[in-house]
């Protein structure tokens, strides 16, 4: 069976960012991807109008900075394209279509032992094994898309979508749509309906929220490095009030903890706004602050009694993680959800030689750090 020093599971951003340390430092590794193609969510699954919401140099994989002519926000475009040229620079060739079905450690080998099943045309769903040293979980927070269970759900006489099948709202004019989320993807899709003409969009906002702009997150990245936690998170909420106001007479409540807290602790980002606050105010985004009780036919009843008609939803819901149901006999680094057991600044390495990158909720800025630690880490080891 194939063996190498290292088994990358995951050829997203963080799996890359991984692989290009190893790269420089002249660790064979194996790099493992279950799509057809590297960072599958930025190339297949993400809508046109994406742009990074972090400033560029906030967003670069390990030793390789984005060209000087790059915008500071990159569109989708740009990045896939920086992505092209770090996977080429670096010779990174990920083996597709692989979907792995179990990993497990071998005591007596000390290695790891990772089974797939291998969905290129023409193996007819081969089982293969490749044995490695040391095993890096690299699929990332956004795994598998998910879609909560509806009453009535499959009765909808329109067309029902995840975020993920989303690509522009050019698609959905003049129809009355419902966008079920209020992350930065709910938001942000909410925005490229209400520009292309959706005859009215709704969107459905559960939680109490925070509005940010680039440039407030950009200040408070660099305030993190010199202030507590809690001074930038009220620094934030002071400037939030001061740019969009009182939210709650649009049916958006302000969260009682800080942004940045809450991003640490539950892994929930402030809505970084690109436009979306003034469409709200404007009317052109209506706000619905209730869940979906049930649906039938093209009407969707909320839980607060009030129904409404769609031709159209978009559930923007995340994704779950399915780290657990194939990574055996790991007590120490993984929980059930995926995340990291270990707290910060500790959550990437694991025992017997298993390590986690991109799962720090920090976004692409902690993907690097966790990759270079990772392949010091290993370098050290070997």
């Amino acid at each position: 069976m194939p063996e190498a020093v290292v088994i990358i599971v995951g050829a997203g951003p963080s799996g890359l960012a991984v692989a290009g340390c190893l790269s420089r430092l002249e660790i064979p590794y194996l790099l493992l991807e279950r799509e057809d193609c590297f960072a599958s969510l930025w190339k297949k699954y993400s809508y046109d109008r994406l742009h990074l919401h972090l400033q560029k140099q906030f967003c670069e994989l390990p030793h390789m900075s984005f060209p000087s002519s790059c915008p500071t926000y990159l569109p989708k475009k740009q990045y896939i394209q920086y992505l092209d040229d770090y996977v080429a620079h670096f010779k990174i060739s990920p083996m597709y279509q692989r979907n792995v079905e179990c990993a497990s450690y071998d005591q007596d080998s000390e290695r790891w032992v990772v089974k797939t099943m291998n969905k290129e045309e023409g193996c007819g769903g081969e089982e293969e094994e490749f044995l490695g040293r040391f095993l890096v979980v690299a699929t990332g927070e956004t795994t598998n898309p998910y879609v909560p269970e509806i009453e009535g759900l499959s009765s909808f006489d329109g067309e029902v979508l995840h975020s993920t099948r989303f690509k522009s709202g050019v698609e959905f004019k003049n129809k009355n749509v419902l966008v079920v989320g209020s992350g930065n993807s709910g938001m942000e899709i909410a925005l490229d309906l209400a520009n292309h003409g959706a005859k009215t969009t709704s969107i459905i906002v559960r939680s109490p929220v925070h509005f940010l702009s680039r440039r407030m997150v950009y200040l408070a990245l660099v305030l993190l490095r010199y202030l507590s936690l809690s001074k930038v998170d009220s620094l934030m909420v002071l400037l939030s009030k001061l740019v969009y106001g009182d939210l709650t007479k649009y049916g958006i409540a302000r969260p009682k903890e800080g942004p940045f807290f809450m991003k640490i602790k539950y892994g929930k980002y402030p809505a970084i706004d690109v436009g979306t606050c003034s469409k709200i105010k404007s009317g052109e985004i209506q706000i619905l602050p209730a869940e979906i009780g049930s649906i039938r036919g093209n009407d969707v009843e909320l839980k607060n009694g009030k129904s409404y008609q769609f031709e159209s939803i978009v559930f923007c819901t995340g994704f779950k993680r399915s780290t657990s149901l194939w990574l055996k006999g790991d007590d120490y680094l993984l929980k059930e959800d995926g995340i990291p057991r270990p707290s910060f600044p500790n959550h990437w390495k694991g025992q017997k030689g298993l390590y986690c990158v991109g799962l720090s909720r920090r976004g692409l800025y902690g993907s690097r750090e966790d990759a270079q630690n990772i392949a010091n880490d290993i370098k050290s080891s070997l």
